[in-house]
């Protein structure tokens, strides 16, 4: 059976509060069940359309990580459908940091961009590097529980969600 998802996908994330934030499919690896997504807020109690997530620019994004697509292939993240506005430059694969913290030492990692699952380079950085997002596989429970944690303190809105417009 084929996915109902691919790359430029809008998916909703259950939090375990009961509410819903929101991911895009950004990269889809080729030979196995690795994405790259963009994950968004506000937490909201219903799910939105692709017309407002559509709304939402990459830079939006509060995190941007490697996840297994179990949730989407199983349903458990409902794909709420495509972006009509889908263009893979404009959701580029980030730069990612693994640290070894026993011998305090720290990697720059690249992926493919084509492919989340396939590394390309590794460069030596130092340990305190800031701004990279740390280089990891993550499982959907473990998504669900760092966005809960992340948006724990916005109070889930009743109206629509109001993301900024892309500035085209």
């Amino acid at each position: 059976m084929k996915p109902s998802y691919r790359e430029g996908s809008w998916f909703a994330v259950p939090l375990l509060d009961g509410a819903y934030c929101w991911g895009m499919v950004a990269r889809l690896a080729p030979a196995s069940k690795i994405m790259l997504a963009y994950l968004f807020g506000p937490r909201l109690p219903q799910l939105l359309t692709v017309e407002q997530l559509d709304l939402f620019a990459p830079q939006q994004a509060l995190r941007i990580l490697r996840v297994g697509d179990m949730a989407l292939a199983s349903g458990h993240w409902p794909v709420l459908g495509q972006s009509q506005h889908w263009q893979a430059a404009d959701w580029p694969m980030p730069q990612f940091l693994r640290r070894a913290h026993g011998l305090q030492r720290a990697w720059r990692v690249t992926y493919a961009d084509a492919d989340p699952s396939r590394t390309e380079r590794e460069e030596a950085v130092p340990y305190d590097t800031p701004g990279l997002e740390t280089d990891s596989l993550f499982g959907y429970g473990s998504v669900e529980l760092l966005l809960t944690r992340l948006l724990a303190d916005s109070v889930p809105q009743h109206g629509a969600a109001e993301p900024d417009a892309r500035g085209s």
